[in-house]
């Protein structure tokens, strides 16, 4: 059976086809141009699943969908999307009608665990965590190849732990959320708190000046206090870091040496590997998670 999957984001809808073997044969993305608003964006998502609908010529497949944000399980809306023309709106229902077919719809991080638990470096694992460490931070838990969503489809959503009550102010209204740490945005308001300057997380991690080298301390120990408590709870078998924050590999060294000061008993034996889906990851867990 064919496999389409759209992973929706803020700046572009993308668009991919596995055949019944699993492997790629199309990919394809356009502009979301969320400013037009949320009827706009539906139609465009409609368009793409035709498209490849026709692509396979009509035949057998199952289709899902990766966006920031879920599917509330009490109202069927959805809520904490950062396309924000999204929040409150019924894309289940109203997409189901545009195309007249079941859609599975996950938000972005179980698609990305999905994808690397499938095919990724969390492949042959049968407990994976999957971290999202990119402008926000988010999780999605993935067992024996099936996404743990949750009573309230909150599955693996450790960005908005407290690990801090006397913190930043987070924009979920708590204080001192995960995200607010570990986070590309987290990284530059903490640099921002120390010198009243505004950089991307990128230069802050490659200086080498003494706000930098806090900031950067306290990144490390935050990630080791947040990841150790997963760890605590739900012991996974890997875990696989991805996003922008991913890549800066001191977090692997330094980072994992944290994870192990705090985790219960000072005794780690949890892989935390990089990645290896890349920017495929959405689109692909949103190919392996449709029905």
């Amino acid at each position: 059976m064919f496999k389409i999957g759209i992973d929706l984001g803020g700046t572009k809808i993308e668009t991919v086809i596995l055949n019944p073997e699993g492997v790629e044969i199309y990919r394809n993305r356009v502009l979301t141009l969320q400013e037009r608003g949320y009827a706009a964006i539906i139609t465009t998502l409609a368009e793409c699943y035709s498209n490849a609908v026709t692509i396979i010529n009509n035949k057998q497949h199952t289709f899902g969908i990766g966006t920031p944000g879920s599917i509330s399980n009490k109202t069927r809306l959805m809520k904490n999307s950062n396309t924000l023309c999204l929040n409150g709106k019924p894309i289940l229902k109203d997409l189901q009608r545009l195309i007249n077919r079941p859609v599975a719809i996950e938000n972005d991080a179980n698609c990305f665990a999905m994808a690397e638990a499938l095919v990724g470096a969390g492949k042959g694992y049968s407990v994976v965590f999957g971290i999202i460490m990119g402008t926000g931070c988010g999780g999605g838990v993935v067992i024996q190849n099936k996404v743990l969503n949750g009573l309230q489809s909150l599955g693996g959503e450790w960005g908005h732990m407290t690990i801090d009550p006397k913190g930043t102010l987070c924009y979920c209204g708590k204080r001192g959320c995960v995200e607010t740490y570990i986070s590309g945005k987290g990284i530059s308001d903490r640099f921002y708190d120390l010198t009243g300057k505004r950089l991307p997380a990128k230069h802050i991690l490659d200086s080498d000046v003494i706000e930098a080298i806090q900031v950067k301390e306290l990144f490390f120990e935050q990630f080791g206090r947040a990841l150790s408590n997963v760890i605590s709870i739900i012991d996974p078998d890997v875990v696989v870091l991805g996003g922008g924050l991913s890549n800066y590999l001191p977090l692997y060294s330094k980072g994992v040496e944290q994870v192990e000061k705090y985790v219960f008993g000072a005794e780690l034996n949890t892989p935390i590997l990089k990645h290896k889906t890349g920017d495929s990851a959405g689109v692909l867990g949103a190919a392996w998670i449709g029905i």
